[in-house]
């Protein structure tokens, strides 16, 4: 399967996380390359190419393998793993996080389809001059709990076409010690809540610390795919509110995918 997609996600405006600096959504497009065998074996790479920046437009790769069991009616579940390449971005905090192990599984005996994710993120990366190097491992875990229901009409148009529609509702719970591109939070958020030291004019200001296992997020999602004979185009809007950081309005990211079947 080849496909082509389009959305908007949140971004820094700097390498580093600034507090004093706000999230902005910024425009990407993303060809991948997927092949899958009829035995659940699955495999590809992405690239992502961000608009608006100031150098490195493609900002990251990723190579993908994995397996999906969907032989048995009533639940879905699968593992894959990722390994996330990324450029020297200006717009894409360092991240030692470039591994990622994503397991699933959903019960779809009732009406509700009830799910569960497990999402785990490890890495390390290297920066500085030959001098002086700083060198940084680190790892992230995130349970995601989510309801969902599809909802299916064959035959809209013609003989050759289907409509899946399928709104959902997950709760994610982790760690957030680094930025991450994981899948269980494509959001961003900011660990540190900064507040201020009260009744101590010029003191420092003091951080809550969020970065350990704790409430993330809960998010809406709907997302829709139309197939016709071999192409199958699948818009998507999440809507999403921090539990945690500084900035907890509502906010949202939309995508949009074109893919051809071969």
């Amino acid at each position: 399967m080849a496909s082509l997609s389009y959305g908007n996600n949140p971004a820094y405006g700097a390498k580093t996380v600034n507090l004093e600096q706000p999230i902005v959504m910024k425009a990407y497009l993303s060809p991948s390359l997927t092949w899958y065998h009829k035995s659940g074996i699955t495999a590809g790479a992405s690239g992502y190419y961000l608009f608006d920046t100031d150098k490195k437009h493609w900002f990251e790769w990723d190579f993908t393998a994995g397996y999906d069991y969907t032989k048995k009616r009533n639940f879905l579940t699968g593992i894959s793993y990722t390994r996330y390449v990324f450029a020297d971005s200006t717009d894409v905090p360092v991240t030692p996080i470039n591994n990622e192990i994503f397991s699933y599984f959903y019960y779809r005996k009732w009406w509700l389809h009830m799910g569960i994710s497990l999402d785990l993120g490890w890495g390390a990366y290297t920066s500085g001059t030959r001098r002086l190097k700083e060198h940084v491992t680190g790892s992230d875990f995130n349970v995601i709990a989510t309801v969902r229901h599809p909802f299916i009409f064959d035959g809209l148009l013609s003989s050759n076409d289907a409509l899946l529609l399928q709104p959902s509702l997950s709760l994610t719970m982790g760690t957030a010690n680094y930025y991450s591109q994981l899948s269980a939070f494509r959001y961003m958020g900011r660990s540190p809540k900064m507040k201020p030291n009260k009744g101590r004019p010029g003191k420092v200001l003091s951080f809550e610390d969020h970065t350990g296992f704790e409430p993330r997020a809960i998010d809406c999602t709907i997302n829709a795919s139309y197939l016709f004979n071999q192409f199958t185009f699948s818009p998507s809007f999440t809507v999403f509110k921090p539990l945690t950081g500084t900035e907890q309005q509502l906010m949202g990211y939309f995508t949009a995918r074109l893919s051809y079947s071969f």
